[in-house]
């Protein structure tokens, strides 16, 4: 009678299978969240749409999320880039706003002060020393 090995009868390949079902796993959690957030970042999805999806991932999740990412795959690149995009104008817009300007603009506008006559040369000299100090 012929023995048969299994891979669990070998310590190192039951080491990689349970090391390959736990990257599996969480790959599989990341997907899930991935589209869970994909469903919430979509607007053009009414609530019961959302919800609907929802409901078919918690309750068939296997099938649900295969069915989600055949459905609507390749527009969740594109929402996720958008967001990315929103994400860096705001930020950028925050950093303008925030960290104020720098002495050559602030130079640059009393030098139009100037040239317009808003200023008369004293202010304009008393002011530029200001900023140089």
């Amino acid at each position: 009678m012929e023995t048969q090995f299994l891979a669990y009868d070998y310590p190192l390949l039951g080491a990689f299978w349970t090391v390959m079902w736990i990257f599996l796993w969480v790959l599989w959690f990341i997907l899930l969240f991935h589209i869970i957030v994909d469903i919430f970042r979509d607007h053009g999805l009414s609530g019961w749409a959302k919800a609907g999806w929802l409901i078919l991932i918690i309750i068939l999740p296997f099938l649900g999320v295969l069915i989600y990412v055949i459905a609507r795959g390749k527009s969740m690149s594109r929402r996720q880039m958008d967001d990315v995009r929103d994400q860096k104008a705001a930020m950028d817009e925050y950093i303008r706003a925030t960290a104020g300007s720098s002495t050559a603009d602030q130079l640059d506008r009393l030098s139009k002060l100037k040239d317009s006559g808003d200023i008369t040369p004293e202010e304009f000299e008393r002011a530029k020393a200001k900023l140089l100090q």
